[in-house]
């Protein structure tokens, strides 16, 4: 690997299963620098995304909802099924889950759980789709690799689109498919380069440079 080289996405997903040797299956991660101010509303990058191969994670779903959606979100998948008993367990500090899905007419008792939540990126919000009526769509496409992803203070959007385990084809295909809605979602008030660095590594690996010329609009 040559850490000086930009490397085509399809190359780079190839390489990073090569310089991989953890015994487990790492997650392959994406970090993408853009020219953006995230300091100001109109410079503000966030999104949603459903990876085609899905993450390859197992995700554990909490959905707190009013009792006639119960079994809908049991049926579509979610492994926890609620409203008071959990918004009393996270009071509490039980956070083991990846995503929480509500509705707007809870809104209000989930909303006081900001303390806990907030900090670890739980908080339902209807931009990511994760306040909806559709408690059981929205069950699905986060099952099947739906995620959501932000720029942070320092203009960078990082995010984890796939396994060491997967075809390189896949990883390719997955990470295309995140760096082309970033692409799309480029704030009218950024100016100069967008996406100035993409860089591809998996959970102990050196990372890669990609070139952002072989992303796929």
């Amino acid at each position: 690997m040559d850490a000086n080289k930009l490397y085509q996405l399809a190359d780079a997903a190839k390489l990073v299963k090569e310089i991989t040797t953890t015994k487990f299956d790492a997650s392959v991660d994406v970090s993408v620098r853009l020219g953006v101010d995230p300091k100001k509303a109109n410079q503000m990058v966030r999104g949603i995304v459903t990876l085609p191969h899905g993450t390859g994670k197992t995700v554990r779903v909490l959905v707190l909802c009013t009792p006639d959606k119960v079994d809908e979100a049991t049926a579509a998948g979610a492994d926890f099924v609620g409203l008071d008993d959990y918004i009393e367990k996270i009071k509490k500090g039980w956070t083991d889950v990846d995503v929480i899905i509500t509705m707007p007419s809870v809104m209000g008792k989930v909303g006081a759980l900001g303390k806990v939540l907030g900090p670890r990126g739980l908080m339902p919000n209807p931009k990511t789709g994760t306040v909806t009526v559709e408690v059981g769509k929205a069950v699905k496409e986060v099952k099947a690799g739906k995620i959501d992803f932000k720029v942070d203070k320092q203009g960078i959007i990082s995010a984890s689109i796939g396994k060491v385990s997967f075809e390189p084809s896949k990883i390719a295909e997955n990470a295309n498919e995140l760096l082309a809605t970033i692409v799309k979602l480029k704030p009218s008030a950024s100016k100069g380069i967008y996406m100035q660095s993409v860089y591809m590594s998996s959970s102990m690996s050196p990372s890669i440079k990609v070139d952002t010329k072989s992303i796929a609009g």
